[in-house]
């Protein structure tokens, strides 16, 4: 058989399973948006079974046999090329699937689908108690990951590098730190600022219904397409691709506060719109035709969000067409007023909902704790009051209830530990992508306050989203922007940003 004619097979083996997976998507997504409470059980029956059937065809000897050809073929001499990359990070993805039982797996599926479940009444009751176990089972089956994995270091090592390749803790802690003593002396120059933001703008009656108007009007400037791509109620908003012409994602909405679902869905729509402009057309379920990282991922959201949707120039158009929505609400409000009201910093409860100078500490919090976990320092019995002692610290307020601290996130209950580092992965790669979309486009402030929106996206799609995981998240980002990771981007642009707002 040609080279050809192996790659051929192998494209064609995983995109079947490709498909399977994303009918367990589909279930996923069914499960955090409309399955009745009590249909739990037969969710979990089906997701494990799908899982199992995901994992034994992509373990399966032959997938490996394809591999070995297609490593010594010629379409490994050009590194670069698009077939190299899918052979290279799929050999990478299936040796580390060969380590994983497939009942582990199973039982993985089966016991996060139950424990969601769960997390959603224990939240809604204030409950961790009631969450406690589920808990214990979720983490007992992430350390037999880990050490079904195999790690150098710590057995958190092998988590992380489930969502950012190569990523180590070590990595991670030094840029966390470094970040967290930039983040201390900004939110004390903002404490000790002159000038303080109106928050109640913000905090006024909206409209559940003119939000998701005004909310999805923004989502489609943005580019993102109802033609192929939803947008949901949950409790835990989430972007989640289900294949080509299928991306879905999710807000939850505050009567009482326009930022929560509105920037929520600038934040989903960013995820979207990276799902949207991967090439899922001809590489579906294939490496290039999949994000680079949970980093990068993170770093198209938490862009639109931010660099984006709190800017000046962003509203400057945005901003009557919300007056004319709340009328009521923001009749009579200064843009300049509603602009220091959106970016209002404060330390908040929620990590969703808090503002870009303290999200990044709701993440140093979780990742220290979670870290714990896995090295066995810290047991889940006592998640509850650790996570209030740290929050004191750190934020220096006190958590009224666990469902405002230790179970406002859905994460540990979907087995996901080792994934909240990549959100502040994501942070500061988002200054660093904008700085350089800036550089490109001298006019892009411009373009936002006459409401275009779409040559960014189409800058986005050229220079990030085309590529899959062509390239990596450290060479894709040196690609782009000629940097390593650094966090100095983001500081100058928060400081820049609050300076003006607070007066310092």
């Amino acid at each position: 058989m040609s080279a050809q004619d192996s790659y051929k097979k192998l494209i064609e083996s995983i995109r079947e399973i490709a498909v399977l997976a994303s009918a367990a998507g589909v279930l996923g997504w069914d499960e955090r948006t409309h399955m009745p409470p009590e249909g739990a059980q037969i969710r979990a029956d089906q997701l494990s079974l799908l899982s199992g059937l995901v994992h034994e065809r992509f373990t399966d000897p032959k997938i490996g046999d394809l591999l070995a050809e297609l490593e010594q073929s010629e379409l490994m001499k050009d590194s670069g090329s698009i077939e190299a990359a899918n052979i290279r990070e799929t050999r990478y993805d299936y040796d580390k699937a060969t380590k994983l039982p497939k009942d582990l797996v199973e039982e993985m599926s089966k016991t996060t689908t139950l424990a969601q479940s769960e997390w959603v009444r224990a939240r809604a009751a204030n409950n961790f108690k009631a969450f406690q176990p589920w808990l214990e089972k979720v983490l007992n089956l992430t350390i037999r990951k880990a050490e079904a994995f195999g790690y150098e270091g710590e057995p958190y090592n092998a988590l992380l590098d489930n969502y950012e390749k190569g990523m180590t803790v070590d990595v991670v802690a030094d840029t966390f730190e470094g970040l967290r003593k930039e983040l201390v002396e900004l939110l004390g120059k903002i404490k000790d600022a002159p000038k303080r933001p109106d928050v109640s703008i913000v905090e006024r009656d909206y409209d559940v219904n003119l939000q998701r108007v005004f909310g999805e009007s923004v989502a489609q400037a943005m580019g993102y397409s109802f033609t192929a791509g939803r947008l949901d109620i949950t409790t835990h908003p989430f972007c989640t691709g289900l294949g080509p012409g299928d991306t879905r994602i999710t807000t939850r909405y505050n009567p009482k506060r326009l930022n929560d679902a509105l920037f929520g869905i600038m934040h989903e729509a960013g995820h979207g719109l990276y799902e949207m402009g991967l090439n899922k057309k001809d590489y579906f379920g294939l490496p290039a035709g999949e994000s680079a990282s949970l980093g990068v991922h993170e770093s198209q959201s938490r862009m639109w969000e931010n660099q984006i949707g709190r800017s000046l120039p962003f509203w400057r158009y945005f901003f009557p067409q919300a007056q004319r929505i709340f009328r009521d609400s923001l009749s009579g409000v200064k843009i300049e007023d509603f602009y220091a009201a959106i970016n209002n910093v404060t330390p908040s409860f929620i990590r969703v909902e808090a503002d870009e100078a303290t999200y990044n500490l709701h993440i140093l919090l979780r990742f220290e704790l979670e870290r714990a976990m896995i090295r066995g320092d810290l047991k889940p019995a006592d998640v509850s009051s650790e996570w209030n002692s740290r929050f004191k610290k750190y934020f220096g307020i006190e958590i009224d209830s666990d469902s405002n601290g230790c179970l406002q996130d859905v994460h540990w209950s979907s087995g996901l530990i080792g994934y909240f580092p990549t959100y502040s992965l994501g942070n500061l790669m988002s200054a660093q992508f904008f700085a350089k979309a800036l550089e490109d486009m001298p006019d892009l402030y411009e373009q936002f306050e006459r409401g275009e929106l779409l040559k960014l996206r189409e800058w986005l799609r050229v220079n990030i989203h085309q590529h899959g995981t062509r390239y990596r998240a450290p060479e894709l980002l040196k690609r782009v922007t000629g940097q390593e990771l650094s966090y100095k981007p983001l500081v100058d642009y928060m400081y820049a940003k609050y300076s003006d707002i607070y007066g310092f």
